[in-house]
């Protein structure tokens, strides 16, 4: 097959999957460096895609203009931008349409393996042994070498550090400090630290009186409750609904370290060579979705030995009863040491 000049990148969804793809096209444009890049994606992630050289994006509308029969004037925009191979990281109903309309054209394609039988055996293990399966930047890797473009990731070379504006400046503080980000939310409960716990891991870490700490999330009731935790400390802010997306990435490109939950916060910092810690709960890192480039031991897992059936899904929106609370098993001194430790 000759080797593609434009490829078309489809990832629709959701904010972390889209991030973990950021380190895999950073690698194949260093790879390749005439190839260009046009990726499909949703309006709201097309910054996450910006600082990349030769890439542009298109915005999906999946729920407007997009969707249905709108998604084949997708597949016609980008057939219209001279794309002349799809590699699909999605695989979804949506991703299918439009990489089956481009194909109908004679454009090569690629799709992702997600590996759903080894996942599914991994969920059933039912407290056995459990081992490493294929990280999901291999499979987006995976997917341009069947393209016949391979990569190494073990090749990655980071972007610098994004430029802090004044308002970014002004947030910091003049005080030199460490700056740690805390992403304490995730979408299902059973990957939550529970508040109380993260409350005390802030104290503690405001009580040492060398970090700046950063708090992020998203919508009205988490930034209530992040306000919150933030009142009682000088050095302890609450960033929800104070940026814009583009400006939290600059934040979090200029942070020494993420604490985050098995959730796209964690992905983002990762994209930009920040230390990364993630806190497990009904998930596990063996499913292939720990940040990029971050090593087992930055980790932390709920307890196995007394919530066997971990990991009870891929996402975290299935789980029994009883393992609603599984992360009160990470301690709090765990998670404090390990900070200390890693920043």
């Amino acid at each position: 097959m000759k080797k593609p000049n434009h490829i078309l990148v489809i990832r629709l969804s959701a904010m972390g999957d889209a991030a973990m793809a950021v380190p895999v096209l950073r690698t194949l444009l260093q790879t390749y460096p005439d190839i260009r890049l046009t990726v499909i994606t949703k309006p709201f992630f097309a910054a996450l895609f910006e600082e990349l050289p030769r890439t542009s994006c298109i915005a999906a509308d999946v729920y407007g203009k997009h969707k249905n029969f709108g998604l084949i004037s997708l597949a016609k925009q980008a057939k219209n931008q001279g794309i002349d191979a799809v590699a699909d990281l999605h695989n979804v109903l949506r991703s299918k349409v439009i990489r089956s309309c481009l194909k109908l054209v004679g454009i090569p394609t690629a799709k992702i393996d997600k590996g759903r039988h080894e996942k599914k055996k991994l969920v059933n293990a039912a407290g056995g042994n459990i081992s490493q399966l294929k990280r999901t930047h291999q499979r987006y890797a995976d997917v341009f070498a069947g393209l016949g473009l391979p990569i190494e990731l073990a090749n990655h070379a980071y972007p610098e550090h994004k430029t802090l504006s004044k308002k970014l400046h002004d947030i910091i503080g003049l005080q030199p400090r460490k700056l740690i980000g805390i992403a304490p939310f995730a979408a299902h409960k059973g990957k939550v630290y529970p508040l109380s716990f993260m409350k005390e891991v802030i104290r503690q870490l405001d009580e040492i009186g060398s970090y700046k700490i950063f708090l992020f999330g998203g919508g009205n009731e988490e930034k209530r409750m992040l306000d919150a935790i933030a009142a009682p400390y000088r050095e302890v802010t609450c960033l929800v609904n104070v940026l814009s997306f583009e400006e939290e990435l600059t934040l979090i490109s200029n942070l020494d370290l993420m604490v985050s939950m098995d959730s796209g916060n964690g992905h983002l910092a990762a994209m930009y060579n920040v230390k990364v810690i993630t806190l497990w709960g009904v998930t596990h890192p063996y499913a292939g979705f720990a940040p990029f480039n971050q090593p087992n031991a930055q980790q932390l897992i709920a307890n196995r030995d007394k919530y066997a059936l971990i990991p009870t899904s891929i996402y975290g929106n299935k789980y029994p009863e009883a393992y609603e609370n599984c992360m009160e098993s990470i301690p709090v001194e765990v998670v404090v040491e390990k900070i200390l430790a890693v920043i």
